[in-house]
This record gives structure tokens, C-alpha cells and sequence, in this order.
């Protein structure tokens, strides 16, 4: 049997509790990496994610940060670390997302979007790749919506343009250090984040799905095995790039 494509290579997925985060963390650890599973308050999902992965023969610890605290990203990124020696993958997927149409933004629901969305991506690239002392890969999950004029996420879909913008300066940045810099861009995918309990109506959901070429919902393995391509040394000359991962719901 030939080895496993990340095989050797150390992981760290923000968010990754549940949902896309989750399944990139399983995709990650079952194609070989060690991964570290952030979270912010879902210590007993983590915790179960970390569970399954070593049930299955992998390596895993659970790492609690919150994102949208600058004094704890620096210290995420030191646990993985000091637990598996180095950091090869850093995966910048915990991100917030309230249904805002313009009348209900304020202030302060800008603020709670791009302290986490936005400046949590950023720190969390600094940091991750102060650490890739070897060269190494960071993704940036963003959104398909980013591209689209989706009324009621005007805020959210402006944090997701600004990693856009913000990747491909990291990519030309880092280069140099044998970094690459992609933006992972999912669709409708079936989380919590994109269903009723975000606000998501039936109609809606059937909406996307007949925009989308390939007419289902995204699954997060769908996103994950995207992600373990980016990760992985096949994607060696990819850098800068906005890999769209939604069913072609652009189309």
C-alpha cells in the first residue's frame, strides 16, 4: 500500500468542531496528517472529533481558542507545535455568519464579522506561517458568496471578499518561504451555519440548489476532500488560488 498523501505533515483546522471544519479535520487526519482540532466552545464535539480520529489510528489533540481574541491565536498556533513538533497545514475556517440585511447592521455586528472572519484569518496566517519554518500550506475557507449578490449577507459577504483580496497578497508573500496561500470557496453546503437555524428558509435551500450545476446541496466531505488536495503536495504549484468548491453555483 502506498503512503498516505500527508503523511508526516502536522495540521491545525480552526473551527473544527462540527460542520466543514470537522470533516476537514477527519479528511486531514485520515489522508495521514497529525491534526490539532480548535475550538472555541464545542469542547465536547472536539473532543469527539479528536475521539474518532484516534479511533481510526490517527494522532489528534482538541486546542481551544476563540478566534476573535487576538491574545489567543499565537498560542493556538504554539500548542500544535509543542504537541507534534512543527506546523505544516493551517486551515483558517472559523467564521461567524448572521443573516443581516442593511436595515439590521450596526456597528457592532460589522465588528463581531471581521474580528473574526477577517483579522482572525490574518493573525492566524501570521502566526501559522512564522511556524512553517519548512515551507507549508494555508487555507483560507471563504465562500462562493463572496462572488454573488446574495441579499441578507452583505456583511458576511464582504468579510469573504476581503480573505479573497487578503490571499492572494499572502500567497505573493509567502511564496518566498515556500508558502502557499489558497482560498478554499464552498457553496450551499449542509451545516448549521447554512440552514434554518441560520434563518435558511425550505424555498430558499431549493433556490440554491436549482442554481447549482451539479443540483444538490454541498456536503461538508465535499469541502474536506478539496481541502486535503490543497494540503497535500499535489497541489505543490497551486498558490494564490480561489478554488471554487460549490456545484457550480456560479454557473
Amino acid at each position: 500500500m502506498s503512503e498516505k498523501k500527508l503523511a508526516g505533515k502536522v495540521a491545525l483546522v480552526t473551527g473544527a468542531s462540527r460542520g466543514i471544519g470537522a470533516a476537514i479535520a477527519l479528511r486531514l487526519a485520515a489522508d495521514g496528517a497529525k491534526v490539532v482540532v480548535n475550538y472555541a466552545r464545542s469542547e465536547k464535539e472536539a473532543n469527539a472529533v479528536v475521539a474518532q480520529i484516534l479511533a481510526a489510528g490517527g494522532a489528534a489533540v482538541a486546542a481551544k481558542a476563540d478566534m476573535g481574541t487576538p491574545a489567543e491565536i499565537e498560542p493556538l498556533v504554539a500548542s500544535a507545535v509543542k504537541a507534534f513538533g512543527k506546523l505544516d497545514v493551517f486551515v483558517n475556517n472559523a467564521a461567524i455568519m448572521q443573516r443581516l440585511f442593511l436595515e439590521q447592521v450596526t456597528a457592532e455586528t460589522i465588528d463581531a464579522h471581521f474580528n473574526v472572519n477577517v483579522r482572525g484569518y490574518l493573525l492566524g496566517a501570521k502566526f501559522a506561517s512564522a511556524a512553517m519554518t519548512g515551507g507549508g500550506s494555508i487555507i483560507n475557507v471563504a465562500s462562493a458568496i463572496s462572488r454573488m449578490a446574495y441579499p441578507g449577507a452583505v456583511v458576511y459577504s464582504a468579510t469573504k471578499g476581503a480573505v479573497d483580496v487578503m490571499t492572494r497578497v499572502l500567497a505573493a508573500e509567502l511564496g518566498p518561504k515556500g508558502i502557499r496561500v489558497n482560498v478554499l470557496a464552498p457553496g450551499s453546503t449542509r451545516t448549521d451555519m447554512n440552514s434554518e437555524k441560520s434563518g435558511k428558509t425550505k424555498d430558499e435551500e431549493r433556490q440554491e440548489i436549482a442554481m447549482t450545476a451539479l443540483r444538490r446541496m454541498g456536503e461538508p466531505d465535499d469541502i474536506a476532500a478539496a481541502a486535503s488536495f490543497l494540503a497535500s503536495d499535489d497541489a505543490r504549484w497551486v498558490t494564490g488560488a480561489w478554488l471554487d468548491c460549490s456545484g457550480g453555483i456560479r454557473l
